[in-house]
């Protein structure tokens, strides 16, 4: 038998900054014709060698605290730049979005519309005999974070930044110091640790989930009670019903997804209802206690109901705990958040903050995009800002959203005169079968001008026409250049340049004909 995969610690030269090194591999043994091993493997760290002996602090002109999306864009780019770059990360290189958030969950998205499908199939003359194996989905799931957490720290690797794994505290406007005794000294620290979702402070919360635990539970749960109404509560019960699972959604307001446009919110939760989701409006989760094999909830109201899991989507708080920040005089706001100017500088000159950890705008794409402005500003003298005025954002329900710009609700506000251009119809792939579902799409525009101020779209495809959408709104788009276009048949989208004029006009807050 050929010997075991085994990890092989060899010295090398870094490329980029000409040091000795540990490479760290995963080596497998593979036999060979005539009696003999190959090993094949890929590189599975690289530390600096003062680091792995703790025997000195080293020097770098910056260290990130943080491998997710923001810490590796900024870091990566930094780096390219000419800086001297040291990455920090406790966890997984790759941050919430890859390992735990964004990309896990429209996976499980996926898997949870094929249910969709199978209805509508046999009107286009298929027979489906279909069967779930939540097991199968897990497994292929983690299979693909490995694979992505590999490319994460393959492109650190080869722009040159070194690789910690290690949990890192700032001692100083200068200093940090990691969880395996090493002392890094840095001309500036840049803060990436992301955000972290909250629990509410009651009895029994620990016998609730997270989105967190939700992508490793070992079996589906029969039933499931979700609290909170934002994206994180809607993408999980559009999860867990379409796979089968018997869910509940409370929420202490009286409509899911605060701040999005009405026409959205009503349409989405039609859509859910008419997948078996079940809304409790009003009243929040005060006490969870274990129930046989399940999980008594007592309700603020005073009612109590047993499920089989209960999970908390009420919301993420700045991961900025045991840090050091308040050591070294790093102003943080009542959430947590790292204080920022609109250059990610915090009231420490030399430490800056990117992503969710700042509280501005808990997106990856914005985490991203503060990495790049923050490299940018700081190593190539360009100083660079986030448009934070115009955000698209895709919200994964089923039916899924896209939106940009204003909701109908802001522009009422702000102008004196607005226009509503608003259809709605069934989708295509429904129109062979009796689903009646429908789809929405939205313009909302200034009277005077045409100028369009929002868009917002309920249905298939509605997160990658929003994307395309974002791009003529930021460059100031009227509802004249909408019109000039021509459209795509048959397609939902050509809907956004055929409109022929306004469903209705809002005039100093009232509804009228246009």
């Amino acid at each position: 038998m050929p010997p075991r995969s085994r990890r092989l610690y060899l010295k090398a030269r870094r490329r980029r900054h000409n040091k000795i090194g540990i490479c760290i591999f995963d080596l497998t043994p593979v036999w060979q014709d005539g009696g003999f091993f190959v090993f094949t493997g890929r590189l599975y760290r690289s530390v600096n060698t003062a680091a792995a002996r703790g025997s000195m602090s080293e020097k770098f002109d910056l260290v990130v605290i943080g491998g997710g999306s923001g810490g590796v864009r900024a870091a990566r780019v930094s780096a390219q730049l000419g800086a001297k770059v040291a990455i920090v990360e406790e966890y997984r290189y790759g941050g919430t979005c890859v390992i735990r958030g964004c990309v896990p969950k429209k996976l499980f998205v996926y898997a949870s519309r094929f249910g969709d499908l199978f209805d509508v199939a046999p009107s286009f003359g298929w027979t489906v005999d279909a069967s779930f194996d939540w097991p199968t989905l897990l497994a292929n799931k983690d299979k693909e974070i490995d694979r992505l957490e590999r490319i994460y720290e393959t492109l650190l690797d080869g722009s040159g930044v070194t690789i910690f794994k290690a949990r890192a505290k700032v001692t100083g406007p200068n200093a940090v110091e990691l969880s395996t005794g090493e002392q890094l000294e840095a001309e500036r620290i840049l803060i990436a640790t992301g955000g972290a979702p909250f629990k509410p402070d009651i009895e029994g919360s620990d016998l609730g989930i997270t989105s967190n635990e939700a992508f490793h539970l070992q079996s589906l749960p029969r039933t499931i009670l979700i609290e909170g109404g934002g994206y994180i509560a809607v993408e999980f019960a559009t999860i867990f019903a379409g796979l089968g699972v018997d869910t509940t959604l409370v929420y202490r307001r009286d409509r899911i997804l605060r701040g999005f446009d009405h026409d959205v919110r009503d349409g989405l939760e039609d859509a859910l209802r008419e997948r078996g989701v079940r809304f409790r409006y009003g009243y929040h989760i005060s006490k969870l206690r274990k129930d046989g094999e399940g999980v008594c909830v007592s309700f603020s109201h005073g009612e109590e109901a047993t499920f089989d899991a209960v999970m908390f989507a009420t919301g993420r708080h700045p991961n900025t705990g045991d840090l050091g920040l308040d050591t070294a005089g790093v102003q943080l706001d009542q959430t947590g958040a790292v204080v920022v100017d609109e250059y990610s500088r915090s009231s420490v000159p030399s430490i800056y903050a990117v992503g969710d950890v700042t509280g501005r705008a808990a997106l990856t794409p914005v985490a991203i995009r503060e990495g790049a402005a923050f490299a940018q500003t700081v190593y190539n003298n360009t100083p660079t800002t986030v448009p934070y005025h115009l955000i698209p954002t895709a919200v994964f329900s089923e039916p899924e959203i896209g939106t940009v710009g204003m909701s109908e609700e802001d522009a009422a506000e702000r102008y004196r005169s607005i226009d509503v251009y608003l259809t709605r119809f069934r989708p295509m792939m429904n129109t062979l079968s009796d689903r009646q579902e429908k789809m929405m799409l939205k313009l909302i525009t200034e009277t005077d001008t045409g100028r369009i101020l929002g868009c917002h779209i309920l249905g298939p495809g509605a997160g990658e026409m929003i994307q395309l959408v974002a791009i003529p709104l930021g460059m100031g788009g009227t509802m004249a250049d909408f019109n000039h276009t021509i459209a795509v048949h048959p397609t939902a989208a050509e809907e956004l340049v055929t409109f022929k004029s306004p469903s209705y006009r809002v005039v100093d807050g009232e509804k009228c004909n246009p």
